[in-house]
């Protein structure tokens, strides 16, 4: 693995090329505000299925499906957009692929039938492709690993918001002007940030040596993986952050249609039920990532084990909230399960890049990306909503297809509490590496 040649004189250690201050925290408010826009995009479709419903007099199975494509093409263009990101430029990959899911999603609001929205979100799933891994190598070599927890954690504090946005806007908006004006309003809050994100400040991009490894071929990809498979607690975490997304994505696309069908709320109001739940999950967020990096002053691999204790807090609290549907007090569970649901989102994140080469954190988080796509959130709201279709045609079986979800949580914890065994070793074999400005 190849160094670069000099360390920049601003440098706050292994990875890291700038300082703490204003540069930094710019960089981070452009992609929180980023972060926000790609998960309104993503979930305002949610809070309109019962709409689009009855226009279209789809199945919940098919209206699953509308937040799966999103996902699948997310999984299939991870990977080549990490390879671009980390051979060629961080900030223009995110300013591109923004503006990308932006026009896919003014795209939805023309649509005319189930089968062009469809195709028009899975071009929104390609354009949210590289925008994780992008931002997490960014923020990751724009603050010193003492603190990228808590800036990670900041940073996945957008996603609560942006999911709360997305379900207000797309059911109100739905709800007195129609299901189509609501992809249309959302989609251009992207297309500024996609200009703004263009001039962030970067790094001059480093690579990892490999012998193997030709020019954006499969050997590269296939070089990189394996590198990166080496390290069990990686993979373990990959797959922990699989069945928690597998939970949220989930309750996401389901909850607002769940709270309408069992009497919770009036139609198109679901999403106004939805948001305090992913409202306080902007506590859970940073408050993980300063939790966990505060425990592993004391203990290392806290930033493992963590998120296998939150997890499980998070997935019992959500069984009971869904063995009481329809009761007042449901909601205040399912809040307080709000608070536990992204605390494992901050350590886990910085896990992904603590135990890289710097050359490979983009392409570290695009495999994260991929695992929790393939193995969790493709499948959970198309799951959901078949389970709900052979209970009963009509919807009234998505209170008992939901009580297949906590279960996922619960792997989830296992999976997080056995990869905390091998943190320190993983974490011993990462070399360290001098990043310089751009």
């Amino acid at each position: 693995m190849k160094n670069p040649p000099s360390a920049n004189p601003g440098s706050t250690g292994p990875g890291t090329y700038s300082t703490t201050g204003m540069r930094s925290h710019g960089i981070l408010v452009v992609l929180f505000l980023i972060y926000m826009s790609d998960y309104i995009d993503r979930y305002v479709v949610a809070s309109m299925i019962d709409f689009i419903k009855r226009d279209w007099h789809i199945t919940d199975a098919q209206a699953g499906t509308l937040m799966s494509v999103v996902l699948l093409f997310i999984t299939i263009f991870t990977v080549p957009a990490s390879i671009l990101i980390d051979r060629w430029s961080r900030r223009k990959m995110v300013a591109v692929m923004v503006f990308l899911w932006s026009l896919a999603t003014l795209a939805c609001a023309f649509t005319k039938n189930y089968t062009q929205l469809l195709v028009a979100r899975a071009f929104v799933g390609i354009g949210e492709a590289g925008y994780a891994p992008g931002g997490a190598a960014m923020l990751a070599a724009a603050y010193p690993e003492k603190s990228r927890a808590k800036a990670l954690g900041t940073w996945n504090a957008s996603i609560p918001l942006g999911v709360g946005v997305g379900l207000f806007a797309g059911g109100q908006i739905a709800k007195h002007w129609g299901w189509q004006n609501a992809f249309g309003l959302v989609a251009f809050p992207g297309m500024l940030l996609a200009l703004v994100a263009w001039f962030l400040p970067d790094y001059k991009t480093v690579r990892v040596e490999s012998s193997t490894e030709g020019p954006g071929d499969l050997r590269g990809f296939f070089s990189k993986a394996f590198e990166i498979c080496r390290s069990p607690c990686l993979v373990l975490t990959y797959l922990g952050f699989a069945m928690n997304v597998s939970v949220t994505t989930a309750l996401m696309t389901w909850l607002p249609a769940y709270f309408e069908r069992t009497g919770m709320a009036e139609p198109g109001a679901g999403g106004t039920y939805t948001m305090p739940i992913f409202a306080l999950v902007l506590v859970g967020a940073p408050l993980g990532g300063f939790l966990s990096d505060a425990w592993r002053a004391r203990r290392p691999e806290a930033r493992m084990l963590f998120p296998a204790l939150t997890s499980l807090a998070a997935a019992s609290t959500l069984l009971v909230a869904l063995l009481n549907p329809g009761k007042g007090f449901q909601l205040y569970i399912m809040i307080s399960y709000g608070v536990l649901a992204t605390c494992f989102i901050a350590p886990a994140s910085s896990v992904t890049q603590d135990l890289v080469h710097p050359g490979l954190r983009a392409f570290s988080y695009a495999l994260c990306v991929i695992v929790q796509h393939m193995c969790g959130d493709i499948w959970s709201p198309y799951i959901v909503g078949a389970v709900s279709d052979s209970i009963a045609s009509d919807g009234s079986g998505l209170a008992r297809a939901m009580l297949i979800v906590p279960a996922f949580g619960m792997m989830a914890a296992v999976f997080f509490y056995i990869g905390a065994r091998f943190y320190n070793r993983d974490l011993a074999r990462v070399e360290k590496v001098e990043l310089e400005a751009e």
